[in-house]
């Protein structure tokens, strides 16, 4: 029987009943629990429906991602900014990516991207590996039991989609807020701490797990929150450490981190390769542009400009 596609991409041949296409390219057949994306196999299908499969890899390949790469990863060299705040809303707002692609599809892109930057932290000897340790300890079992609890659910639904959508939006709230008050509020804590008695190393090694596991949440469901979030909660924590420890530090724990969400995403069809390396063939040259960008612009005017354009955007997203 050969099965039917309202989408432009074709659907596989397989000697099966009609099939549905999902997010992330993936193809699951009526009243029955299997599925299939790319060459792998789902909940029991037979191998042998896979003949003549054909994934479209390349088909996909959209040479707007790769400006819109060029344009993010510049803006990640010049502030620093993850590039999961800007990415993931861009696609999801600009090209109506479905949100649980656009963030799997952006957590494998940083787990690429954020390992070029553990391998020049690693040269330089800035990273600290005991935080490492204590955060990954914490975000990694989050990660997964996050991905457990939504591989259980139709991602399809409305309740899902609003659930990733405002989680998105809210964490661009932050992010935003963080741009413009983060030095700040990390003066007010160390201001704090300076009065008060030192927080003890057993407590601040649990507050620094207890960070780990909220970030395996937010990030895995939203792909935002590691650099934002992390760095400025590692600043009040570790305030003896310089910040180029703590940017390290925070780096390094992204990479397992976006690792496992990105796995976990494409375990679940929820990763676009097309998008992925089109996103790759933009932001790599764009973030070394930005880097070398960087010492020449007005951080003081960039980052207000940058938040003002998340805050606008994540109202989008939680208002639409």
């Amino acid at each position: 029987m050969r099965a039917s596609s309202e989408s432009r991409t074709s659907a596989p041949s397989l000697d099966l009943p009609t099939l549905q296409r999902y997010p992330g390219n993936v193809w699951a057949a009526e009243g029955r629990n299997d599925c299939v994306t790319g060459n792998r196999t789902w909940r029991g299908l037979d191998p042998s429906c896979l003949k003549g499969f054909d994934l479209e890899f390349l088909g996909s390949f959209n040479p707007l991602f790769s400006v819109s790469g060029l344009f993010v990863g510049i803006l990640v060299g010049i502030t620093g900014v993850g590039g999961g705040s800007l990415m993931t809303p861009l696609l999801v707002v600009l090209f109506n990516v479905h949100p649980a692609t656009a963030v799997g599809t952006d957590l494998l892109y940083a787990a690429i991207t954020k390992s070029a930057g553990t391998a020049v932290h690693g040269a330089n000897k800035t990273i600290n590996w005991t935080i490492v340790r204590l955060l990954a300890l914490g975000s990694v079992p989050a990660a997964l039991v996050t991905l457990y609890l939504m591989s259980g659910f139709d991602r399809k639904s409305s309740a899902a989609v609003s659930l990733i959508t405002y989680s998105l939006g809210w964490m661009l709230f932050l992010t935003a807020f963080l741009l413009i008050f983060r030095n700040q509020i990390v003066d007010k804590v160390t201001e704090w701490r300076q009065h008060h008695k030192p927080v003890r190393e057993g407590t601040v090694k649990i507050l620094t797990f207890v960070l780990g596991l909220i970030l395996g949440v937010l990030v895995t469901l939203t792909s935002v929150g590691a650099g934002a979030l992390g760095v400025t909660v590692l600043l009040m924590l570790y305030p003896r450490l310089q910040i180029r420890d703590i940017v390290g530090s925070d780096i390094v724990h992204a990479v397992p981190l976006t690792l496992v969400g990105g796995l976990g995403y494409w375990y679940i069809g929820e990763i676009d390769w097309g998008m992925l390396l089109a996103l790759l063939v933009g932001s790599i040259p764009g973030i070394i542009i930005g880097s070398n960008l960087a010492p020449r612009m007005p951080d003081r005017i960039i980052r207000p400009i940058l938040a003002a354009t998340l805050g606008l955007v994540a109202l989008k997203l939680v208002t639409s």
